[in-house]
């Protein structure tokens, strides 16, 4: 016993507190330790405090380095991933209205393609609608396959100037996609809404015809081109409107043979020059029915005195007396009335009436702007669809802005005979027509099938002067210069006329303008061929004759009374 406590180590004992006594577990047995029941709690130890820090700053390190990876090491790769897997907005494209002329025969439509694709405009294939229609540019897509435009963009034609009403509202949808492109899902957000359809009061038969007999005379180098317009004088609806030659809206809106394109591009005949609207040329003799109106009202001279014409008239010279200066008629037509001077279209009768000669007093230029600008010559048409250019009417302030030369009467007779610097379009032209044949109402024309008529003004001249210009222009087709338009099914007035070009004058205009039927006046028209040879004996009036043939075989409805 001794030698078993002298080898067992000697031990400290400290003084225990009654407290430590009476919780000591193995004094209270009853206590379940298992759910810490009787155990003192005991602060957190340094080291293990210091663990817990030295773990939360690994951690907080492997945040950084894991961050700096993906944002800046791979950023841009995850960025594109993240792109390609994500909910993309997609526009469901709506469909343009739908375009139809007067009888309801379809010109544009949509096809159809794919869901996620933009609908394919199409044409009619009749020739001559390419300036009334127009074409469109289809919304695009940048490199990474995102729309940046939306909507159709109307170019030319009723496709621009209708634009609003035919474009309609796209919808719209979420398409969710992932990494690899592939759609996983999408969601209609908005249907699309397709866009309001017009009625035209075009008849694209008409106009076709139209178009392909200025083609048939114009074409082969004969004429540069041509232009045609047929209008409702009552209304102020255009039946036809072409213009020679023309391109291809399905072409121009498809874009997709550049070859094609360019060529239509860089066609010496300017076939997006709508010579109908925006052409301007000479109009010659077509003016004298509005010279006539003006000397009437202005009781220049009586419409039955005879004025005695020889060909030519002389002044002299105002630099030098022993001079003089000759206006030539294009023949000698002798003795004539208003009525006579109109049907034969003579010259010499409106120098004299006109300008004045001797002892007959003349309409005088400041009258002749007056008159020719009741019939809205030298000024825009109202804002409509058909605006186009304002033209020339020359005066003395336009030659001396112009010119910086004083104006002299010589200026005065070419005036009056439609020659010198005056300039129209056919569209002002068939405006001025319809407004004789109507007895005074000068139109807004329209496009649109149905449209209520719009009166720019009323001409303020009795209705006997219109008469006694409208016998003219009969007796014109009866025994003048447009007695090929003489034709049994129909009775038709008309005012011919031939522009010289430039001082050669080796180069041409031809005019034919006029009205039907005579005796209760619907449709006014006029036809321009463009820049053809003196010599050439085709003229405009042979274009209007093989249309009036074509409508008395296929639209004999236009020549109802």
């Amino acid at each position: 016993m001794l030698k078993d406590s002298f080898f067992k180590p000697k031990r400290n004992y400290k003084e225990i507190d009654p407290d430590e006594i009476l919780l000591d577990s193995r004094n209270i047995p009853d206590l379940d330790t298992d759910q810490f029941e009787g155990r003192l709690e005991r602060p957190i130890s340094r080291s293990i405090l210091h663990g817990l820090v030295g773990l939360f700053i690994i951690i907080a390190g492997i945040f950084v380095v894991q961050s700096w990876k993906l944002s800046i090491t791979h950023g841009a790769e995850y960025r594109l991933r993240s792109e390609k897997n994500s909910l993309r907005p997609s526009p469901l494209f709506a469909g343009r209205g739908l375009i139809y002329d007067r009888k309801g025969e379809l010109l544009a439509w949509n096809v159809p393609q794919a869901e996620d694709e933009v609908p394919r405009r199409e044409y009619a294939t009749s020739t001559g609608l390419a300036h009334i229609l127009g074409y469109v540019r289809y919304p695009s897509k940048d490199s990474n396959g995102f729309y940046y435009r939306e909507d159709f963009e109307g170019v030319d034609g009723v496709e621009n100037y209708f634009n609003e009403e035919l474009r309609g509202v796209n919808g719209s949808r979420l398409i969710e996609v992932d990494a690899r492109n592939t759609i996983v899902s999408q969601n209609v957000v908005r249907l699309p809404e397709q866009g309001n359809s017009l009625k035209l009061s075009i008849d694209s038969h008409v106009q076709s015809a139209l178009y392909r007999n200025i083609e048939n005379i114009a074409s082969g180098g004969r004429f540069v081109g041509g232009a045609g317009l047929i209008m409702d004088v009552n209304t102020g609806e255009i039946i036809a409107m072409t213009s020679y030659p023309e391109y291809s809206p399905q072409i121009m809106s498809d874009n997709t043979d550049n070859i094609q394109v360019k060529a239509l591009l860089n066609a010496p005949g300017l076939p997006f020059l709508d010579r109908a609207a925006d052409g301007l040329y000479a109009p010659g003799s077509i003016v004298k029915p509005y010279i006539a109106l003006g000397i009437l009202e202005e009781k220049i001279i009586e419409p039955d005195a005879i004025v005695v014409t020889t060909g030519s008239i002389s002044i002299p010279n105002p630099y030098d007396p022993n001079k003089t200066s000759v206006f030539r008629d294009w023949k000698n037509h002798g003795p004539l009335d208003m009525r006579r001077a109109i049907a034969v279209s003579s010259d010499a009768y409106f120098y004299i009436t006109g300008g004045g000669y001797k002892d007959q007093k003349g309409l005088g230029i400041l009258n002749m702007d007056r008159y020719l600008n009741m019939f809205g010559f030298g000024m825009p048409v109202p804002a409509s669809f058909a605006q186009g250019k304002a033209g020339t009417i020359p005066s003395p302030p336009w030659k001396k802005k112009t010119f910086n030369e004083d104006w002299y009467i010589g200026d005065t007779y070419h005036t009056a005979i439609g020659q010198y610097g005056f300039q129209v379009t056919p569209l002002q032209v068939v405006r001025a027509v319809a407004a004789i044949a109507n007895g005074g109402n000068l139109l807004a024309p329209t496009i649109i099938s149905g449209d209520k008529p719009k009166i720019d003004h009323v001409i303020d001249i009795p209705a006997k002067n219109f008469d006694i210009v409208r016998e003219g222009m009969r007796m014109s087709v009866e025994s003048g210069t447009s007695q090929g338009m003489n034709v049994p099914y129909v009775r038709v007035a008309t005012k011919s006329g031939t522009a010289e070009l430039g001082k050669s004058k080796e180069k041409i205009n031809s005019w034919i303008t006029g009205f039907f039927p005579y005796e209760k006046p619907r449709y006014a028209f006029v036809i321009i061929l463009e820049k053809g040879l003196v010599k050439d004996q085709s003229s405009a009036g042979a274009v209007m004759r093989r249309q009036l043939d074509w409508m008395k075989e296929h639209a004999p409805e236009y020549f109802l009374l």
